[in-house]
């Protein structure tokens, strides 16, 4: 394409009445295609416009034209709309997040905002196409220009999928992020309580179902055609929450949207590991939170990857073995799970680890007292510290218990000592 005085150098008065008859048509079909959804009665003419400008070597300002009347038409139809249906949540940072209405009215607003909005970005992405289409028809050379479309049609939703981003990024009201968390929080409380219900024995109830292949249908796959599945409750919700986070991820919030189920999860998990662990020293619970585990998150976070449509990798397992990893056998169907539910099962058994750890430092010298009917307690604790690797926290707590018990009067130093020594050597054996 010529460019710059050399083009003007070709430009004939003839040529520019034309073009500008041209770019008067353009504007006025681009108007009409953008703003009146489901009617592309001015494709035609829409086409033999975009034509005749690229032929005159006007490509690129079609191209940015087009794109911007995308941007102006999305903020005003969708963007400010969006948003505005969430002005009434700007509280939830301070709310108490137990007002049921309030949480069934935000699930209901949540979806079908975010249904809207796509509805539109998916028409505007046809419109792209029609553009697309329209700037090859000048070409003479089919053949020539079939991977030239290619390119071209990459580059422009390239940009327009970065425009979408960009628009929603720029206009977020600071409470959404909290607004999604809420929601996440809500779903996953009500997943969990379904599944408890279902296994309230723990990990033996998926010990004696089905296995969780993952290119197999099952109970948890939420595309499996089994009305008379008992689990149906459990397939509509994650197939609810599937949906609003691909119609998230799909606007660009790939990141604000993990970071807010990722949130909930964690901290469902830590509830999990305090309500087990707290006050009890003499009942083992790694082994019961690993099931639970499996059990809840795990389950949820296959079903979502699986909606999503996370590639299947059966090499992965084998490259990237978790030091935490359970015994395949108690792992049943994902033994060779996909690369994103690897990951997650790393970072929720780190965290399990982590959390029980401390919370069995902090308890130190309650656990020391009821040595030795605590064993599993300090059990779990070797445990942890074996993968944490964070000894010091250990020793620091156990330097700092020691040296106030033995500056406290009303307890024989011998005695105290005593009572260190037993504890201390279960750790190391």
């Amino acid at each position: 394409m010529l460019q710059g005085s050399t083009m003007l150098d070709f430009v004939t008065e003839e040529s520019v009445v034309e073009i500008l008859r041209c770019w008067t048509s353009f504007v006025s079909c681009t108007e009409k295609l953008i703003c009146a959804l489901e009617d592309i009665s001015a494709a035609s003419e829409f086409s033999r416009s975009v034509a005749l400008l690229c032929r005159h070597g006007l490509s690129s300002v079609v191209e940015d034209h087009f794109l911007q009347y995308l941007e102006d038409t999305f903020m005003r139809k969708a963007v400010i709309k969006f948003w505005q249906q969430f002005e009434k949540y700007n509280f939830v940072q301070t709310s108490d997040f137990n007002d049921r209405n309030l949480i069934d009215q935000l699930q209901e607003i949540l979806s079908k905002s975010l249904e809207d909005i796509c509805f539109e970005k998916n028409y505007q992405e046809k419109c792209l196409l029609i553009l697309v289409q329209a700037h090859h028809l000048y070409k003479d050379d089919i053949t020539k220009g079939k991977p030239m479309i290619g390119m071209f049609e990459s580059k422009l939703y390239s940009r327009y999928h970065m425009m979408v981003a960009s628009v929603l990024l720029m206009t977020l009201p600071s409470h959404f992020s909290e607004v999604l968390r809420l929601y996440f929080k809500h779903q996953l409380d009500e997943l969990n309580t379904m599944m408890v219900a279902k296994c309230n024995d723990g990990w033996a109830c998926l010990r004696d179902s089905r296995d969780l292949n993952c290119n197999v249908p099952d109970e948890m796959s939420i595309d499996g055609m089994h009305p008379e599945s008992s689990v149906s409750k459990e397939n509509s919700l994650v197939k609810s929450i599937g949906r609003i986070v691909h119609d998230l991820r799909n606007l660009g919030f790939v990141a604000l949207t993990e970071d807010a189920y990722a949130s909930s999860i964690f901290q469902l998990l830590k509830a999990k590991v305090q309500s087990l662990a707290v006050d009890d020293y003499r009942t083992p619970v790694l082994q019961s939170i690993k099931d639970w585990i499996l059990a809840v998150p795990l389950q949820f976070l296959h079903a979502l990857l699986q909606y999503l449509g996370e590639p299947y990798d059966s090499s992965v397992s084998s490259s990237l073995k978790s030091p935490l990893a359970l015994n395949p056998l108690s792992y049943p169907g994902l033994d060779a799970p996909c690369e994103g539910l690897v990951r997650w099962k790393l970072r929720l058994e780190y965290f399990t680890y982590e959390t029980l750890q401390d919370l069995r430092i902090g308890k130190l010298f309650e656990i020391i007292v009821d040595y030795p009917d605590s064993s599993p307690a300090i059990e779990d604790l070797k445990q942890c510290l074996e993968y944490t690797g964070q000894h010091s926290k250990l020793v620091d707590s156990f330097i700092s218990s020691l040296r106030y018990r033995l500056l406290t009067a009303g307890a024989a130093t011998n005695d105290i000592l005593h009572q260190y020594v037993s504890p201390s050597r279960h750790l190391e054996r």
